[in-house]
């Protein structure tokens, strides 16, 4: 049940205001496990609105599901070098197949014999598991391309955790696809890419920018990583998805070859992209306010709550001759609606429960509403409400729906233009970061500049933006070339730095 105890407000503390407000919308909680998450059932309707949308665009664009294991064992992590090195700290390691119970009762013990000749590695990421599986499956140009998803739970210790940002277990899918040529795996990234930009932009009402990823930020083992980024209302960055080039390091670690047509053994050319149960994290800290959630329609799992007000269950039966049309009329428009006859909470408490978990429209019906022939109806992003005719009340609020989509995904595009700046000077740029946002600043393309500004104030190269995003109104300075804000060598574009979640 919700708790109405008054959220704590962005400006006083964000960070708070985000815990708050993931537990009292019961999206999630922290579990006995530490660094694990409980999903509470609202919190997994959005994940699997966010899902079933993903996966219809993945089937779209010819992709299939598959499944592969958990668990990897730790030999095949030694065969990329560079993949292993960035995951390394981060693994949880099986080591014993058996418990057995304690001589001294005191409950079960690892059976101390039953170690395990190769320990194994629970999956930060399938690459490995999934590109000994390929080898098997690939011998001919005629098995190419694999275009192949799977959603799937990855585990990454994490000491310091926080609800969907941040946690040692969660969810996501991954793509791994195997390719004939070098430039059909980079279409295939860039495609997915978009994909993932698309839904952003117009399910999540998110906008983001496109680009690739700096050498120190990649992906480890990938040779380019695509990204899309988002602007928070604290103004600091989260990487919303990425989809990454991967070359034929995966399958020359793993010996994956193939006859081509000119009946030459080649390696496959990878690709990997995904997204996690940190998109939800996105979702709250771009739209909600001090009051909860804010729910895009497309995305949230209740479009439209119907709340009957009544006494009497006598009150109840005659509203609901109008409200229960009402609701199947709107769900023929494939509209999800509720109509709640709960006698358990007063109108007060339903309404703000509703708020407070982001449903996009509420309407009410009260018995002089009923006489009057009217209805209320609400907005949840802008916190209005009026008062209308029932007649033509379906295409209001289908209407309605269509246009809070639009509004919330503006408002959250003014933000960040508002806060994408240009600067030019290292001194300016260490006074600026500190407002938040996204700065356009010259860099001279070395790791070695980037780590200093990385060191100095905390803030990362979040893209290297592709020339079809529009960043900030006006500015058409992006792609020209200047020089380094550090170092005052040649620099071939602007970058996007930011302090990043």
């Amino acid at each position: 049940m919700a708790n109405f105890q008054k959220l704590t407000s962005r400006a006083e503390d964000y960070s708070k205001w985000y815990n708050e407000l993931v537990v009292k919308a019961d999206l999630a909680e922290q579990s006995a496990v530490r660094g694990c998450m409980v999903i509470k059932p609202y919190g997994y309707a959005i994940w699997e609105k966010i899902q079933a949308e993903l996966d219809r665009r993945f089937k779209e664009t010819g992709h299939v599901n598959a499944y592969f294991p958990l668990l990897i064992p730790k030999s095949f992590l030694s065969r990329e070098a560079e993949h292993v090195e960035g995951f390394a700290k981060e693994c949880a390691v099986v080591t014993h197949h058996r418990l057995k119970n304690d001589p001294d009762g005191k409950g079960v013990i690892v059976d101390p014999d039953a170690k395990l000749e190769e320990e194994l590695i629970i999956r930060p990421t399938s690459e490995t598991i999934i590109w000994s599986t390929y080898k098997n499956w690939i011998s001919s140009y005629r098995d190419l391309p694999i275009l192949c998803n799977q959603w799937a739970n990855v585990m990454r210790w994490e000491m310091r955790t926080r609800l969907f940002l941040r946690t040692a277990e969660f969810l996501w899918q991954e793509g791994h696809t195997a390719h004939a040529t070098k430039e059909e795996a980079i279409a295939e990234a860039k495609k997915m890419l978009n994909v993932y930009a698309e839904f952003a932009e117009n399910v999540m009402a998110i906008p983001v920018l496109k680009g690739v990823k700096s050498p120190n930020e990649r992906f480890a083992g990938a040779l380019d990583t695509y990204c899309i980024e988002a602007m928070m209302q604290d103004g600091k960055a989260l990487q919303a998805g990425t989809s990454h080039f991967l070359g034929q390091n995966f399958a020359k670690s793993f010996d994956v070859q193939f006859l081509s047509k000119e009946n030459k053994y080649e390696y496959v050319w990878a690709t990997s992209w995904g997204v996690s149960t940190r998109l939800m994290g996105a979702l709250i800290m771009t739209h909600s306010d001090d009051n909860g959630l804010v729910l895009p329609p497309h995305l949230a799992p209740i479009q439209v709550v119907i709340v009957p007000i009544f006494k009497k269950h006598d009150d109840l039966d005659r509203l609901l001759v109008k409200l229960d049309p009402l609701a199947e009329a709107l769900k023929a428009l494939g509209i999800r609606v509720k109509v709640d006859t709960s006698d358990k909470q007063t109108p007060g408490y339903k309404f703000a429960d509703y708020e407070l978990k982001g449903v996009p429209v509420r309407l009410a019906m009260g018995g002089r509403d009923l006489e009057n022939n009217t209805i209320e109806i609400a907005r949840r992003d802008t916190l209005t409400k009026e008062t209308v005719s029932f007649d033509g009340i379906v295409e209001h609020v289908a209407q309605m729906l269509e246009q809070i989509q639009q509004n919330i995904y503006q408002k959250a595009l003014n933000f960040r233009l508002e806060n994408t700046r240009e600067v030019n000077s290292y001194e300016e740029f260490k006074e600026e970061i500190k407002k938040g946002g996204f700065l356009l600043c010259h860099w001279d393309g070395t790791v070695e500049t980037e780590e200093k500004i990385k060191e100095e104030t905390k803030a990362t190269i979040r893209c290297i933006p592709s020339r079809e995003n529009i960043i900030a109104k006006g500015n058409n300075t992006i792609f020209e070339e200047g020089k380094c804000m550090v170092t005052g060598k040649p620099s071939k574009q602007r970058v996007v730095f930011a302090i990043a979640y």
